[in-house]
């Protein structure tokens, strides 16, 4: 895909402005890195960063009861929220693969907004459409909303400066306005620090982001780009679809079995993620810390004692620990456990690393 056929956000031309640097990702052109990666990151964990991610998808399912219909497709339990709140939560196939994760925010019982990645996006709301039942509606509204996401520990004063709420619990979010505009305010985020993700109407979302920024400056912070978003939550092991979830590595070998309800009568997959909970993931999801100088990248093998026992899903160097970290799923017949040496095979050479469970820093996100 060419760059002029790459999709851009509401607020490209800042980007530019800024002096980004720009990859393509989900068929988006993205801001990489403004100031550097690890300056980026560092600002994330000690002070504060925004994020531009409106290439998130957005989607609506609406109609009476809109709720139990999505609850009856993706794997979480929607009755364990309610209004003003979200959840984390997958949309699998019937053989357990994961089509994607995304965030659920419980509008009312006959609304649920959903909120995807990027490339995924239509191929969740096409399977929501093709069993949707008369009288519900799945919209399309990939376009219609940013996504800004302001995290760290100085979050809070960002958003006070602004006059957005900030009194909200984690996975909860308020519907707010800021200089006479809608904007969708939540306590989450894809950091491991306390943040909140804002959803303003895409033609309002250049004004917000100009706003914040000026306000996340004087709090020490900057603008961050994909790169340090990438370090942040490989940092905390959260999944990446395309790397720790997909069509062939399921929730349960992403560690991702508490997102799943698994007393609801149904969810697409269920059968099959039933079974594979009963028998036992073939793989599961460990981190893995170098002990040796290196750098370790997604799709390199994992050894012990020179046999074969995984591959790297992700990696990268922790600007917080100074070292090359990865996640990687391990076979469970290996047996490992945090703390074993095992060695990556990086173009040739065995790297001594170790296992960790993931998180790999502390998690700061309540």
């Amino acid at each position: 895909m060419t760059d002029e056929q790459l999709l851009q956000g509401p607020i490209h031309p800042v980007h530019v402005e800024l002096g980004a640097t720009f990859a393509p990702f989900g068929g988006w052109q993205m801001p990489v890195s403004y100031a550097g990666v690890v300056a980026e990151h560092t600002s994330v964990r000690e002070n504060v960063g925004l994020f531009d991610v409106s290439h998130l998808g957005k989607a609506v399912v609406r109609g009476a009861g809109a709720a139990e219909f999505v609850n009856s497709a993706l794997t979480n339990d929607l009755n364990k929220i309610g209004p003003g709140k979200a959840q984390y939560t997958l949309c699998c196939n019937e053989s357990g693969g994961v089509i994607d994760d995304l965030i659920a925010y419980y509008v009312s019982d006959d609304e649920i907004f959903l909120v995807p990645n990027a490339a995924n996006t239509a191929d969740v709301v096409a399977a929501l459409v093709a069993v949707a039942p008369d009288g519900i509606t799945v919209e399309d509204q990939h376009r219609a909303y940013g996504v800004l996401a302001v995290q760290g520990p100085k979050s809070v004063a960002v958003l006070t400066a602004l006059g957005l709420p900030t009194e909200i619990e984690y996975m909860a979010y308020e519907d707010a306005e800021w200089n006479g505009v809608p904007v969708r305010v939540c306590r989450s985020g894809y950091t491991g620090e306390v943040g909140y993700e804002l959803l303003p109407r895409w033609e309002d979302s250049e004004p917000l982001f100009r706003a914040l920024l000026e306000a996340v400056r004087a709090e020490g912070g900057q603008a961050a780009g994909l790169g340090a978003r990438d370090t942040l939550r490989t940092e905390m092991g959260y999944p990446l679809h395309g790397h720790e979830l997909s069509l062939e590595i399921s929730p349960l070998e992403a560690r991702c079995g508490w997102a799943i309800g698994w007393k609801k009568p149904t969810f697409w997959g269920k059968e099959t993620l039933t079974d594979e909970k009963a028998a036992g993931p073939a793989r599961k999801l460990w981190g893995i810390k170098a002990l040796d100088r290196g750098v370790l990248r997604a799709g390199l093998g994992v050894l012990r004692d020179g046999e074969a026992i995984g591959e790297t899903t992700s990696g990268t160097f922790s600007p917080s620990l100074k070292v090359g970290i990865a996640l990687a799923l391990l076979d469970s017949g290996a047996n490992v456990a945090a703390g074993d040496e095992i060695e990556v095979d990086v173009r040739g050479r065995a790297l001594r690393c170790v296992v960790v469970s993931p998180p790999f820093v502390e998690t700061n996100t309540k």
